[in-house]
């Protein structure tokens, strides 16, 4: 049977989509998770951030924990701009006045100015992205999840999303990002934990990771 299948209580086939994940990170460390597609970087991902529950072993953490998988997410077409703003930072964990004191920032650097006051189902792609990636940089966490890099915009406009996003990171304690770009990686991460089918495969510096293929 393939290493990736078990059976269940129920006799019924299911997939183990990780097996034999061990980690620990510090302040500081920025992990990029590398492998083939259908290696379990989603999964860990998902699973680090609490939506899955791990069926054996468990999670320790300290701090808020945001997950960055897709900024738009949650966002409701008929509320304005600044009411899914305001409904974004709540769902965040952000207090009242923290969101207010966030506002002004998150408007102008989406650049919507009379917009933010339309409802989002009037924006275009690009304005609606442009909102969701203010308002998703406006705070940093204790411990960041990517899976991939983000950005938003149009050329003129990304170019400021990559300063926001660098300084956005550079506040986070702790990152983790899975992704197939390595340059990337190697220019963030000071560790990575490869994958391949589920299964924990190599864990150490950066560079040693990536060429040790």
């Amino acid at each position: 049977m393939d290493r990736k299948f078990v059976v269940d209580s129920h006799g019924k086939r299911a997939v183990r989509a990780l097996d034999g994940v061990s980690f620990r990170l510090e302040a500081g460390d920025r992990l990029g998770l590398v492998g083939p597609n259908g290696a379990g970087k989603s999964t860990l991902l998902l699973t680090l951030a609490g939506i899955l529950e791990p069926t054996a072993g468990s999670i320790e953490s300290s701090g808020r924990i945001e997950a960055l998988f897709n900024p738009r997410l949650g966002f409701k077409p008929e509320a304005t701009g600044r009411r899914n703003i305001y409904l974004r930072g709540l769902v965040r964990g952000w207090d009242k006045r923290q969101i207010e004191a966030a506002m002004d920032d998150i408007i102008d650097f989406s650049e919507l100015g009379d917009f933010i006051d339309m409802p989002l189902r009037s924006y275009s792609q690009g304005m609606a992205a442009r909102l969701a990636f203010a308002a998703s940089t406006a705070f940093a966490p204790d411990i960041l999840l990517m899976d991939e890099w983000i950005g938003a915009g149009d050329k003129s406009f990304q170019a400021k999303a990559a300063d926001r996003m660098n300084d956005f990171i550079s506040s986070t304690g702790i990152v983790v990002i899975a992704s197939h770009n390595e340059n990337l990686l190697r220019g963030l991460c000071n560790k990575a934990l490869r994958l391949e089918n589920g299964q924990f495969v190599g864990y150490g510096d950066i560079n040693e990771i990536l060429e040790a293929k």
